[in-house]
């Protein structure tokens, strides 16, 4: 479960909207750390339920590491606005198109990293133009469906839309375990953070969570194709993941001669169940793709 420790952005980053040619979306921009020398931009997209605060513990080590990192709420994602009942506006297509945008007004190229649902959207945007992106790293994000056990919970979740408000569903919730992969609030969650995980459940778009559901249940396998771009990939993820097992993920890393990290004691959000670990991953992967990419300019 995705459950970041806060949604205060760390000292130095910027909470704003970012202007698009697709529009407005929300964003925590956090700089590198005085006195580094600047290595790169990152633009991090979260997961299904999720939003920009589910990296807010990565922000400062790599800042650390030299990386200027942006992550940002997708279209109908907590600050992000986005229709309330047009499913066609989520599109996969469309959400790739969002990220090309995004990296556009950012200034290119940057690293792109995105989380589980995230994952599968910053795999369409590469598939539709790579140039942008110096690498591409998967989180906890896998080839194609998510799980039979994780598609029933979301078929739940969506059932649950269709005859009840946002506000019914979040009450509902809380007397199950949530879905891994839906980053909703456990029953122990503390007051303060229930506070905010609500209200990140109450903005989010109900036409989004349908249609990126249906998506994570049909998601065809585009391994292949991704392979064929030739960027550097990293899949990274914990060491026990429901959503995808991590057999999927160790297979899908070698047919895309990827590099493969597992953070030990985490499970399908690495980025808040070992923060440190992860972003020393994903900075060292970052470091060794600008310096292959010096070796081998790309054509």
């Amino acid at each position: 479960m995705s459950r970041p420790a806060t949604f205060v952005p760390p000292a130095g980053a910027r909470a704003y909207f970012l202007r698009t040619a697709r529009g407005e979306f929300a964003v925590v921009d956090a700089p590198v750390a005085v006195g580094v020398e600047p290595r790169g931009v990152a633009l991090l997209l979260p997961g299904f339920t999720g939003s920009k605060e589910d990296f807010n513990p990565l922000h400062v080590p790599l800042g650390e590491r030299g990386y200027r990192t942006v992550a940002v709420d997708g279209r109908g994602q907590f600050e992000s606005d986005g229709p309330a009942t047009d499913e066609s506006a989520y599109a996969q297509e469309e959400l790739a198109r969002d990220v090309l945008a995004q990296a556009e007004a950012i200034g290119g190229p940057v690293h792109l990293l995105g989380h589980s649902l995230g994952g599968q959207i910053t795999r369409a945007a590469v598939l539709l133009d790579h140039s942008p992106f110096l690498s591409l790293t998967l989180m906890s994000s896998g080839p194609a469906q998510i799980s039979a056990s994780q598609q029933e919970r979301v078929k739940l979740l969506r059932d649950a839309l269709a005859v009840l408000s946002m506000a019914e569903v979040w009450e509902a919730i809380q007397a199950m375990e949530p879905p891994e992969e839906t980053d909703t609030p456990a029953l122990d969650a503390g007051l303060d953070d229930r506070d905010d995980l609500r209200r990140r459940w109450l903005a989010t778009k109900p036409a989004q969570l349908l249609s990126t559901g249906r998506q994570l249940c049909t998601e065809p396998d585009r391994v292949a194709e991704l392979a064929a771009v030739g960027l550097p990939f990293h899949v990274l993820s914990g060491a026990q993941d429901d959503t995808w097992p991590l057999p999927l993920l160790d297979a899908m890393a070698v047919r895309l001669e990827a590099r493969r990290t597992v953070v030990e004691g985490a499970e399908h959000s690495p980025n808040t169940d070992r923060p440190l670990e992860t972003a020393r991953a994903i900075a060292d992967f970052w470091d060794d793709a600008a310096a292959e990419r010096r070796i081998r300019p790309a054509p």
